[in-house]
């Protein structure tokens, strides 16, 4: 009897300790239900079975700014009742976008991705897209098939976009001084960071381990949030993808601005003609600003759309003095944290081809049945990739040098760029403006331009190669991981990490950029490929005036 007292003690012991392993083992899981509940209430995602993953899609982070808030801070999200359904994407922000006005006003939402796995404190990567500030949406990369890869939640961000998401206007300079700044894009992305804080251990990701991240204009974001007092303490790491140092005067850009919205006060009857209407919407009158918030959201959504990547048709980030520093990134006060810089070589190819001079002719494929014209967009391409690869950044790791601290870690893709292993694409646009996007998402963006040259077996080694560098820099950040070609960080040096790929294996090695715009200059005079008449034409009419042209600019007094 006492045997059997002994017995049943023992099993209540076991059993005992069983059920607080499980309770501790399911305290420790992250919980794959797809309602989840945060600031604002409850909200049911999509469980996205081929990929793995689940996703909450479209949940405002804030407010949205339409009527008397359009050109003001975003504001808290208020309470909503019952569960809200986040299994579709959100609305994006008004704008042009191939000749038609899309999207709303009402658009301050964002996307959570995140493996289907019982995984906790996962490192987390806002993304935020490009567009020129002007186009673009949270779906621009989504998630689903590579966060399994990264191992970790990502979140993707809609915020105010055009002469909504920025305007230096000085009759809206009735508000904080962050609002008078005019960048309420940064205001957005600022506020998108603070409900990631607030909210994303509800979908098992590390609120102290953020990576703010952007490709094209959203890298251009990230680099400016790099010198933003407002975005102190609010992420750990960044990565730039094709995004330099571009920041607008205040003064000129209220020109520019008043000279984009004339016609409309001219048709409006307001003033008499657009010279009268560029004075009077420059004024800080109180009838200007009433004039500014009862004009339809589609009509300014429809201003400086041909912007082609220059800041003089459409200036946005303005060195304001409190949301970016008057110095700019001359600034010695930077959001100090380990950063990762990557770009593709031939970054202007595409934008070339969406040139007048060459755009007819590329999409009927004319171009290059003609030797000609083939040598000229050759030219074009050849000379503002290198460019604007160095813009994107070794240029910007130099003005950096000396101000910051911590690890820049610069990565360049050469994947495109050969013709015995990617014959069309070569021909055309190269390792082009976004060529990281396939190594990351399936299917991709840029699919009739990359045809099957990422599924080689060399394009599968390098893209999953690159995912493993993205990987570990968000964990901790630093890339290197064992079985990688180690990638150093950037010193006066030029280290630099080179991604290629031949047919059957990656390609990736450390090497060296210590290239100079002086260099890239030298070689279009020497450049013997196209008349000297092309040149003057391209270098005047094509290659000026872009994010990346300040020395071509200098060098002809354009």
């Amino acid at each position: 009897m006492k045997r059997l007292w002994r017995l049943l003690l023992v099993l209540s012991a076991f059993s005992l300790l069983a059920a607080c392993d499980l309770a501790k083992t399911s305290k420790n899981n992250f919980d794959t239900s797809l309602v989840k509940t945060v600031q604002s209430g409850k909200i049911k995602g999509h469980r996205d079975s081929k990929n793995k993953a689940l996703e909450w899609l479209g949940i405002p982070y804030a407010q949205a700014p339409v009527k008397d808030l359009r050109w003001k801070a975003p504001q808290r999200v208020k309470n909503w009742k019952g569960t809200r359904d986040a299994s579709k994407p959100g609305k994006q922000a008004i704008q042009l976008s191939n000749g038609k006005v899309t999207g709303a006003e009402d658009a301050l939402n964002l996307d959570v991705v995140r493996p289907d796995s019982k995984k906790k404190k996962l490192p987390v990567i806002v993304y935020i897209h490009g567009g020129n500030n002007q186009t673009g949406s949270a779906q621009e990369i989504k998630g689903n098939s590579f966060v399994n890869d990264l191992d970790a939640v990502y979140i993707s961000v809609n915020y105010r976009l055009g002469a909504l998401g920025f305007n230096p206007l000085q009759s809206l300079k009735t508000g904080t001084a962050e609002e008078n700044s005019g960048n309420f894009s940064l205001l957005d992305i600022a506020a998108a960071l603070d409900w990631v804080k607030e909210n994303v251990e509800t979908f098992g990701g590390d609120k102290n381990n953020i990576t703010l991240a952007g490709f094209s204009a959203g890298g251009r974001d990230v680099m400016a949030s790099l010198i933003s007092p407002i975005f102190k303490g609010k992420f750990n790491k960044a990565i730039s993808f094709s995004g330099g140092m571009t920041l607008s005067d205040e003064t000129a850009s209220q020109e520019t601005f008043a000279k984009a919205i004339a016609p409309l006060a001219v048709q409006d009857g307001v003033k008499a003609n657009e010279i009268e209407a560029q004075a009077w919407l420059q004024s800080d009158s109180k009838e200007v600003k009433d004039y500014l918030y009862k004009l339809d959201a589609k009509r300014l959504a429809g201003l400086m759309g041909n912007a082609g990547i220059r800041m003089s048709v459409f200036p946005h980030l303005y060195k304001d003095g409190t949301v970016i520093p008057k110095e700019g990134f001359a600034t010695k006060t930077y959001n100090d944290v380990p950063l990762m810089l990557v770009s593709g070589t031939d970054e202007f190819s595409m934008f070339a081809a969406g040139d007048p001079y060459f755009q007819e002719d590329f999409k009927s494929g004319d171009l290059f049945k003609d030797p000609e014209k083939t040598a000229e967009f050759t030219y074009a391409k050849k000379y503002g990739g290198q460019l604007y690869r160095m813009s994107n950044t070794i240029d910007s790791t130099r003005q950096m040098d000396g101000k910051y601290q911590s690890n820049i870690y610069v990565g360049q893709i050469y994947y495109g760029d050969n013709a015995e292993v990617t014959p069309d694409l070569t021909k055309t646009l190269g390792s082009f403006h976004g060529i990281f996007e396939p190594m990351l998402q399936k299917p991709s963006n840029y699919q009739d331009y990359i045809g099957d040259y990422f599924q080689t077996q060399g394009g599968r080694d390098m893209s999953q190669a690159f995912k493993t560098y993205l990987k570990a820099f968000l964990a901790d950040g630093n890339p290197n991981q064992k079985g990688l070609v180690s990638w150093e960080p950037w010193t006066s040096n030029g280290e630099v990490l080179t991604i290629d790929a031949t047919k059957d294996k990656a390609d990736i090695k450390a090497t060296s950029d210590t290239q100079t715009a002086q260099d890239v200059l030298n070689q279009m005079d020497a450049d013997t490929s196209i008349s000297q008449e092309s040149k003057d034409y391209l270098n005047h009419n094509v290659l000026n005036g872009r994010w990346f042209s300040q020395p071509i600019d200098e060098q002809y007094g354009q």
